[in-house]
């Protein structure tokens, strides 16, 4: 695959997505090469955008989404034009691989509420694998490519943490997340769109919007 750095960079500086492209697609759009790049020591990635809509309009949902958003993953309602900030840090996954740490605060009339993520490459087999809430207790295998210039994850397998042990859903029983980023150059924004589908009950939660994006000095706390 071209893309590759033309100089050797040390493993512990190469971002998840560097790792398993073994460096960034020269077909992904230029803005997203940045964004999927590593992140300089001493800085941290700010977005801030708006949310065109998050969550679902089925009503009958909300319950079960409600025990999801307790560990910061879904949150419950049909919430629309949601101002929302990101926040993505470098981090190391338990086993020392790059990771990025990303808090997502939306801005819902009802108060402020953020969802947590840390994404890394795993080497045996080698791919993209998200820890969701702030407990890391859900586990999700993502496949990515690169679509006429955008990024697409798909996950492939979903585990939920019990106790220490990883129990890993049956294909019939687990949720497929997707997930694609953007650039728009008419509008000079990036914009994102996931869904969350079940088997039989179809789309039971998403999120679009659009926001700008870039580094900032220091770790994001202020």
């Amino acid at each position: 695959m071209s893309g590759d750095p033309q100089q050797p960079v040390p493993a512990e500086r190469l971002s998840p997505y560097e790792t398993v492209w073994r460096g960034i697609p020269d077909t992904l759009h230029s803005r997203l090469r940045d964004y999927c790049g590593a992140i300089p020591p001493g800085h941290h990635g700010y977005g801030h955008g708006v949310f065109q809509r998050v969550g679902t309009p089925r009503r009958w949902l909300w319950p079960f989404l409600w025990l999801f958003g307790r560990p910061d993953v879904v949150f419950p309602g049909w919430h629309q034009n949601v101002p929302f900030t990101v926040i993505n840090r470098p981090a190391c996954s338990p086993s020392g691989a790059a990771a990025v740490a990303a808090s997502r605060t939306f801005r819902f009339t009802s108060g402020d509420r953020t969802m947590v993520d840390a994404i890394t490459a795993e080497s045996a087999p080698i791919g993209l694998v998200d820890y969701l809430g702030a407990h890391r207790r859900v586990r999700a295998s993502l496949e990515a490519s690169v679509v006429d210039g955008s990024m697409h994850l798909d996950s492939t397998v979903v585990a939920l943490r019990i106790g220490r042990r990883w129990l890993t859903l049956p294909q019939v029983l687990s949720p497929h997340v997707t997930l694609v980023e953007r650039f728009d150059d008419v509008v000079g924004l990036q914009r994102v769109a996931m869904t969350l589908t079940a088997p039989l009950i179809g789309t039971v939660y998403e999120y679009a919007g659009s926001f700008s994006y870039g580094l900032r000095e220091g770790d994001g706390s202020a």
